[in-house]
Protein backbone atom coordinates (compact mmCIF):
# COMPACT_ATOMS: atom_id res chain seq x y z
CA UNK A 1 0.00 0.00 0.00
CA UNK A 2 1.62 2.85 -1.21
CA UNK A 3 0.81 5.48 2.28
CA UNK A 4 1.94 8.59 1.51
CA UNK A 5 0.07 8.54 -1.24
CA UNK A 6 -3.35 7.90 -0.23
CA UNK A 7 -2.77 10.36 3.25
CA UNK A 8 -1.84 13.23 0.41
CA UNK A 9 -5.39 11.99 -1.51
CA UNK A 10 -7.34 11.86 1.93
CA UNK A 11 -6.04 15.11 2.98
CA UNK A 12 -6.71 16.26 -0.51
CA UNK A 13 -10.47 15.25 -0.50
CA UNK A 14 -10.63 16.20 3.34
CA UNK A 15 -10.00 19.36 2.42
CA UNK A 16 -13.38 19.45 -0.23
CA UNK A 17 -14.79 18.65 2.46
CA UNK A 18 -16.69 21.95 4.10
CA UNK A 19 -19.85 23.42 2.02
CA UNK A 20 -18.02 26.68 2.10
CA UNK A 21 -14.88 25.63 0.46
CA UNK A 22 -16.52 24.17 -2.46
CA UNK A 23 -18.39 27.86 -2.38
CA UNK A 24 -15.07 29.34 -2.63
CA UNK A 25 -13.66 27.28 -5.37
CA UNK A 26 -17.14 27.42 -7.59
CA UNK A 27 -16.67 31.16 -7.18
CA UNK A 28 -12.94 31.32 -8.06
CA UNK A 29 -14.11 29.40 -11.18
CA UNK A 30 -14.56 32.51 -12.86
CA UNK A 31 -11.49 34.41 -11.85
CA UNK A 32 -9.80 35.85 -8.81
CA UNK A 33 -11.61 37.09 -6.08
CA UNK A 34 -10.95 39.08 -2.96
CA UNK A 35 -12.07 38.07 0.27
CA UNK A 36 -14.42 40.32 0.59
CA UNK A 37 -16.07 39.33 -2.91
CA UNK A 38 -16.78 35.84 -1.44
CA UNK A 39 -17.69 36.97 2.30
CA UNK A 40 -20.47 38.71 0.42
CA UNK A 41 -21.72 35.82 -2.03
CA UNK A 42 -20.77 33.08 1.19
CA UNK A 43 -22.32 35.68 4.09
CA UNK A 44 -19.67 34.95 6.63
CA UNK A 45 -17.76 37.45 8.36
CA UNK A 46 -13.96 37.72 7.14
CA UNK A 47 -12.35 35.38 9.93
CA UNK A 48 -14.87 32.90 8.78
CA UNK A 49 -13.80 33.03 4.93
CA UNK A 50 -10.40 33.67 5.83
CA UNK A 51 -9.64 30.41 8.10
CA UNK A 52 -11.51 28.59 4.65
CA UNK A 53 -9.08 29.64 2.32
CA UNK A 54 -6.54 29.22 4.55
CA UNK A 55 -7.27 25.13 4.69
CA UNK A 56 -7.35 25.68 0.79
CA UNK A 57 -3.85 27.81 0.01
CA UNK A 58 -2.17 25.24 3.26
CA UNK A 59 -3.40 21.93 0.75
CA UNK A 60 -2.09 24.31 -2.40
CA UNK A 61 -5.97 24.43 -4.51
CA UNK A 62 -5.64 28.39 -4.24
CA UNK A 63 -2.75 31.38 -4.85
CA UNK A 64 -2.99 34.76 -3.17
CA UNK A 65 -1.62 38.22 -4.00
CA UNK A 66 -2.38 41.16 -2.24
CA UNK A 67 -2.90 44.49 -3.83
CA UNK A 68 -2.67 47.43 -1.19
CA UNK A 69 -4.88 46.20 1.54
CA UNK A 70 -7.18 43.59 -0.32
CA UNK A 71 -6.03 40.05 -0.80
CA UNK A 72 -6.96 38.18 -4.18
CA UNK A 73 -7.63 34.14 -4.21
CA UNK A 74 -7.40 32.32 -7.72
CA UNK A 75 -7.46 28.29 -8.21
CA UNK A 76 -3.55 27.44 -8.51
CA UNK A 77 -4.56 24.00 -10.65
CA UNK A 78 -7.59 24.77 -13.16
CA UNK A 79 -8.18 20.93 -13.60
CA UNK A 80 -9.78 21.42 -10.05
CA UNK A 81 -12.73 22.40 -11.96
CA UNK A 82 -12.91 19.26 -14.13
CA UNK A 83 -12.66 17.40 -10.66
CA UNK A 84 -15.55 19.47 -9.22
CA UNK A 85 -17.52 18.80 -12.57
CA UNK A 86 -17.03 14.90 -11.68
CA UNK A 87 -18.32 15.53 -8.77
CA UNK A 88 -21.01 17.38 -9.76
CA UNK A 89 -22.08 14.55 -12.63
CA UNK A 90 -22.04 11.61 -9.69
CA UNK A 91 -24.46 13.78 -7.56
CA UNK A 92 -26.57 13.78 -10.02
CA UNK A 93 -26.41 10.53 -11.57
CA UNK A 94 -27.02 9.45 -7.55
CA UNK A 95 -30.26 11.59 -7.95
CA UNK A 96 -31.30 10.23 -10.76
CA UNK A 97 -30.96 6.32 -9.28
CA UNK A 98 -32.81 7.73 -6.00
CA UNK A 99 -35.64 9.22 -8.58
CA UNK A 100 -35.89 6.33 -10.27
CA UNK A 101 -36.05 4.35 -6.70
CA UNK A 102 -38.53 6.34 -4.87
CA UNK A 103 -41.07 6.41 -8.72
CA UNK A 104 -40.96 2.42 -8.13
CA UNK A 105 -42.06 2.99 -4.87
CA UNK A 106 -44.55 4.78 -5.65
CA UNK A 107 -45.98 2.66 -8.22
CA UNK A 108 -46.03 -0.21 -5.99
CA UNK A 109 -47.90 1.83 -3.46
CA UNK A 110 -50.30 2.51 -5.77
CA UNK A 111 -51.08 -1.05 -6.92
CA UNK A 112 -51.60 -2.12 -3.11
Amino acid sequence: MQQPLHRFKADFFRALGHPARLVILEQLRSGEKSVHDLQLVLELDQSSVSQQLAVLRHKQMVDSRKDGTTVYYRVRDPCLFELLDVAQTIFNNHLISTQELLQQLSQETDSL
